[in-house]
Order: structure tokens, then sequence, then C-alpha cells
């Protein structure tokens, strides 16, 4: 007879390892976004552009590893206190987080097509234009990227603020499945 395997206390190696580097990826690519965004056109700036289409289907590709792994290795169980309010917040999170990390390039790739800058992958790999050029479409799409960008950024940041919450007031071990070198939080200390 086969008993139920155990729910592991925390993230595997690699889930971390795609975690933070998707994590550094993205800020990164937000923070040249809001800056190339309102340079004068210019090399520089194409050059730019270049770099941020290159991480956004980098990243594009690290969240469909991510995700592939993620369904072939069960995350830790939240803490069995946690309000039942939670657990559904912290399930939509990670849903939207998903979503938004599969639309935020398919956007920007959809925007580049529309507006006839085909990406270039690393400058040698070609990928297709999505759309046939439409200046018009291109304009529409270029302020969906932006919206599902900066709804990203909110997302992230409501993400952080749980996690910090959790480690700090709730004193569980939210953070730490995720940032292993922190000391566990120890359960029944004053708050």
């Amino acid at each position: 007879m086969n008993t139920p395997a155990h729910p592991p206390t925390s993230y595997t190696h690699t889930a971390i390892a795609l975690h933070w580097l998707i994590a550094i990826a993205l800020t990164g690519s937000f923070g040249l976004g809001l800056y190339m965004h309102e340079l004068p056109l210019s090399p520089q700036k194409l050059k730019l552009y270049s770099w941020h289409k290159w991480a956004g289907v980098t990243i594009f590709l690290f969240v469909i590893l991510r995700l592939v792994w993620r369904l072939g290795h069960r995350p830790p169980a939240l803490p069995v206190l946690m309000p039942a309010w939670q657990r559904l917040a912290v399930e939509a999170t990670h849903v939207l987080l998903y979503l938004l990390m599969f639309a935020v390039p398919l956007s920007g790739w959809l925007m580049s097509s529309a507006k006839g800058f085909q990406t270039v992958w690393f400058g040698v790999l070609p990928l297709p234009d999505l759309l046939n050029k439409d200046t018009e479409l291109g304009d529409l799409l270029q302020q969906v990227h932006m919206i599902l960008n900066f709804s990203m950024a909110a997302l992230v940041l409501a993400h952080l603020g749980a996690a910090l919450k959790h480690h700090f007031l709730e004193r569980d071990d939210v953070l730490t499945r995720m940032l292993p070198f922190l000391a566990k939080p120890t359960i029944g200390v004053p708050k």
C-alpha cells in the first residue's frame, strides 16, 4: 500500500533559481522600459529597444520553463493557520502573475510586429512578425503593453509586501521557503 507523499516544506533549488532569475530580469526590463521610453530617437535608443526585446523573449522562455517545472513539482503547502481568504488571494496572485508574465512579452512582440520592427533575439535569431504592419494597432498595443507592465509591477509589489508581512508580522515560513538562507522565524515570539 502506498502512503501519500508529504508536501515539500520549501521550493526546489530549480524553482528558487528560476523565481529569482525571472524577478531580477523583470525588474531590469521594466526599469529599462521606463528609461528608454522617453528618450529621443537615436541609435542608442534603438539599441536599448533591442536589448529590451531580447530580455522580453528570454523572460518568456524562462517563464515557460518555470511553469513546466512547477507542474511537475508541488510547491510547499501554505501555513495551516492562514485564513481561507488569504489562501485564495495567494492562488489568485500567482495565477495573475503567470498570466502577466506571458501577456507582457507577448504584447511587446505584437506591438513590435504591428509597428514594423521585427524582433531579432540577441541580434541573430529573427522571430516571425505576429501581425502585419499597422501603425494605429501598434500604438494601441503600446498602450496595452504599458498597462500590463504597470499592472504586473503593482502585483509584484503586493506579492513582495505579503511575503514581508508573513515574515515579520506573522512569523511564518512563507518567505524563508523562497529565501532558504534566511533564518526561519520563531513562532510564538512576541510581535
